[in-house]
């Protein structure tokens, strides 16, 4: 080992940089949510629990698409359910 070390051109932050549109953010959920997230990894014999929460936010918000004019017909019906 070197008595000293020069710092001096070094950069913080990451090692390695992100990966594509991933995003660093911090986040607390409930300590059920996390647990059954690990657990679901470790029953299928590994792999990364938060790969397997975004996938499950993935999968509830492309399921919340709707096409703009399925949502028109289902409000104009309401309506004119609601005048009769």
């Amino acid at each position: 080992m070197k008595a000293k070390y020069d710092f001096s051109k070094g950069k913080r932050g990451a090692v390695l940089p992100s990966s594509g549109n991933k995003v660093r953010i911090t986040i607390r959920l409930d300590q059920d949510i996390v647990d059954w997230f690990r657990s679901k990894v470790e029953e299928q014999g590994g792999g990364n629990y938060q790969s397997m929460m975004n996938n499950a936010l993935r999968i509830y918000m492309e399921g919340q698409k709707q096409p703009l004019e399925e949502i028109l017909r289902r409000v104009v019906r309401e309506e004119l359910q609601a005048t009769h």
